[in-house]
């Protein structure tokens, strides 16, 4: 049956870039396969690599692809990124948080704040991309401001737009074994983030169901 909390008559989605974004700085917080949890942001190297694989987080803050990150860089980040995950906590109420999340969650007044802090720190203005085979997209290149607030700016605003748009009706936690992931639901019987999550959930069902008294 559809999730009851999917609005009748309403198909969701795929991720736009923006929200694409927003999800991914949260996902750089990862099951480490291990049965722990693994943080992607863990040194400015990791930073570095991270933004390096978003060609257009690059091209959106005016970055060089050498660009190389520092430690107030992934502080910086790591902040919005705790941020984001409080607020993703609160989006997919009444459901329970990711598990990563739910023993150190930030108030929500500090999440905002940080968010629209970051997002303010350096001026926006709308740019108009049309390539020959897609449509038309705006994006905010900054306008002001330092560069080192480049990219918390540019961070900020994804996951504020995420958050005031209509994919956040579709944001749910996976709570498949081990899984510490938050994702957009994409079709109404979506219950995990990818098919490997439904696998491992399913098999822990059926022991479950099956488990010696």
């Amino acid at each position: 049956m559809p999730d009851s909390r999917t609005s009748a008559g309403r198909t969701p989605g795929s991720p736009t870039a923006g929200t694409r974004l927003a999800l991914d700085l949260t996902l750089t917080i990862r099951h480490d396969g291990r049965g722990g949890v693994a943080d992607d942001l863990d040194s400015p190297a990791g930073l570095t690599r991270w933004v390096r694989e978003r060609p257009d987080l690059l091209a959106r803050v005016r970055a060089p692809a050498g660009w190389t990150a520092n430690g107030a860089d992934l502080a910086a980040v790591r902040s919005l990124r705790d941020a984001a995950r409080a607020l993703f906590a609160r989006a997919v109420r009444p459901g329970d948080p990711s598990p990563a999340d739910a023993a150190r969650l930030i108030p929500v007044e500090t999440a905002i704040g940080l968010l629209n802090g970051a997002a303010a720190a350096v001026p926006a203005v709308p740019r108009l991309e049309w390539p020959r085979d897609g449509g038309p997209v705006a994006h905010d290149h900054p306008a002001g401001g330092s560069a080192a607030d480049a990219l918390p700016a540019a961070l900020a605003r994804a996951v504020i737009g995420f958050l005031a748009g209509p994919g956040r009706a579709e944001l749910r936690a996976c709570h498949a074994p081990r899984c510490v992931r938050y994702f957009v639901k994409e079709h109404p019987r979506q219950e995990w983030c990818k098919p490997s999550c439904g696998n491992r959930a399913r098999v822990a069902r059926h022991h479950e169901r099956h488990r010696t008294p």
